[in-house]
This record gives C-alpha cells, structure tokens and sequence, in this order.
C-alpha cells in the first residue's frame, strides 16, 4: 500500500468514525429529550469549547510537523520507506496531546487557586 492509498483510508477511516459518532450522540439526545430530560445538559460550557479548540489545534500542529519531519527524514535518508512518515505523524501528535494535557493541567491549578 503507498502513500496515497494510506492517506485515502486514513481520511476515510476518519470520516465513518466522526459519522458514527455524531449519529450515536444525535440518537443518545433525542431519547434523552423523549423521556423529559432538560435540554440545558446539551449546551457547551465556554470552558470546555475553548480546551477543544486548543487540543484541535495543537493536534493539527503536531501532525503537520510530524509530516513535514516524516518527509525530510524520508528524502534525506534514501533507505527509509514511507513508514517513516506515519510513525513521525503519531509521534509528533501524540506529543502535542501530552503537551496539551500539561498546559491544560496547569490551567486547572490556577483556576484552583483563582477560586480560593
């Protein structure tokens, strides 16, 4: 399988994923609303939509990294195969998930400390 055809299934593993995501949350809400419960459990916190935004955004930052080490480290060493690539864009976006855990730890410790 080359690279494109790893890419094409990667975007399309992505999409059946978030399909069956929101459809499963879509049928979880409407059973929820038939049985009586208050609509305002449906409504994003600021919070919580501010912190999805930056671990979305740092994951774009470590996966775009991740590609462009995967394609240096590939064209520099003629050895390497494409597997480089994706093992460049896991490692770079696993990083920035940790990243993104810590900063938004320490944002929990000083709301803690706002708060007293």
């Amino acid at each position: 399988m080359g690279p494109g055809e790893t890419f094409i299934a990667l975007i399309g593993g992505l999409t059946i994923i978030g399909y069956l995501f929101f459809t499963a949350r879509h049928r979880e809400r409407m059973s929820m609303i038939d049985k009586g419960v208050n609509s305002s459990l449906f409504l994003s916190k600021e919070k919580g939509s501010l912190r999805l935004t930056l671990k979305l955004g740092m994951l774009a930052i470590g996966v775009s990294l991740g590609i462009i080490t995967g394609i240096l480290l590939r064209e520099s060493f003629d050895r390497m195969n494409d597997g480089i690539v994706l093992a460049a864009i896991l490692l770079f976006g696993g990083i920035s998930l940790i990243v993104n855990f810590l900063i938004e730890r320490k944002m929990d410790e000083d709301a803690k400390k706002d708060a007293e």
